[in-house]
């Protein structure tokens, strides 16, 4: 792709989140997300590959459908209140319409089948970008509405995005596709808390986005898509390969790394809040991700194959270390003890 057409693309997308995340008024919200959308399709479909084209056209049809929806909400509101600021949600069918909407945009279960395919046909840095920066708008709606949402609603979808999530990653090969059900997943711990204390649930994200964009660019950089690529990575950067076993022990929330405070913090507000059941469910639906986390990590580490692989092994290559994937693996394996900062901050 031309150096300026990526720039422009590059720019539109910190373009578009700005305005929606600075608006109060519906439709710059909503002009935000057009733009981002917009954006991005470039970027997915660059490769000119039959999968890629397959993968922007279904991204741009549910993300024009969930930004109609969200459109038509804040027209019902209007209609009803006489009030265009999104912090006056106040009609029950545009709460219900704009939970829809921007689970369809985030890919919250039940909307969330576009989301692996697209992430697939997507390289891995565009891929990286729809999975932490694409999420920041919409996540930004959900916190200035959150007075507004129904707690029933989110906790069931809460629920249900951290059991397939976990339940639908076991079983694949394809890194991405791996990574896309952790997002679903970590989606299910973000709305759980959202209504109880939305400022965890913005903390919980950009936890989130550490340590995804630490595994991005590793992989990237090893060029790692699939397991078995994975396993005989290790001898092209050994050392990016023990830090990238940390970020995923990081991201299933093992502790003492950084992944373990978001969830940490949320289960305690649950409790707070008499949640209790909740709760439970969502802990022991994190066993599920933590399965294929550590079989990522068992893939990762591995020195001997198990079984015959076509895949040759790389050379090492001396290569200078990449600052920004040093400075997120170090974040996402070193936070934890920064965490009474953090309530603090909350």
């Amino acid at each position: 792709m031309n150096p300026y057409a990526k720039l422009t693309f590059s720019l539109s997308l910190l373009l578009g989140t700005t305005i929606t995340i600075s608006s109060n008024h519906w439709v710059t919200a909503w002009t935000g997300l057009e733009i981002n959308t917009l954006a991005i399709i470039p970027l997915i479909s660059k490769s000119h590959h039959p999968r890629a084209i397959e993968a922007a056209i279904k991204y741009f049809l549910t993300q024009a459908a969930a930004s109609t929806l969200l459109l038509f909400s804040s027209m019902i509101n209007a209609w009803h209140t006489g009030q265009w600021d999104i912090t006056q949600l106040n009609h029950p069918l545009s709460s219900l319409l704009l939970t829809t909407a921007v689970a369809m945009k985030l890919g919250l279960v039940p909307f969330h089948f576009w989301f692996p395919e697209v992430l697939q046909g997507s390289p891995l840095t565009t891929a990286m970008l729809l999975s932490t920066v694409m999420k920041f708008p919409p996540i930004t709606i959900l916190f200035l509405t959150s007075h507004s949402l129904n707690p029933t609603l989110l906790t069931t979808m809460a629920i249900a995005s951290a059991a397939l999530g976990g339940w639908m990653g076991l079983n694949q090969t394809q890194i991405r596709k791996i990574l896309a059900f952790s997002s679903i997943s970590h989606l299910g711990w973000m709305s759980i808390i959202l209504i109880y204390n939305p400022k965890l649930t913005l903390m919980t994200f950009y936890i989130y986005c550490i340590m995804t964009g630490a595994v991005f660019l590793t992989l990237n950089t090893t060029k790692s898509f699939k397991l078995s690529t994975m396993m005989t990575s290790w001898t092209k950067a050994p050392t990016l390969n023990t830090t990238l076993m940390m970020t995923l022990l990081s991201l299933a929330g093992l502790p003492p790394l950084t992944g373990f405070l978001p969830k940490w913090l949320t289960i305690q507000e649950l409790s707070k809040q008499e949640m209790t059941a909740p709760a439970t469910i969502i802990a022991i639906l994190s066993l599920l991700s933590l399965f294929f986390y550590l079989r990522l990590t068992y893939y990762a580490t591995i020195t001997l194959p198990p079984n015959p692989t076509n895949h040759m092994k790389q050379w090492y290559t001396n290569k200078p270390a990449n600052t920004l994937i040093a400075t997120l693996s170090s974040m996402s394996a070193l936070l934890l003890p920064l965490s009474p900062m953090t309530l603090a901050l909350i």
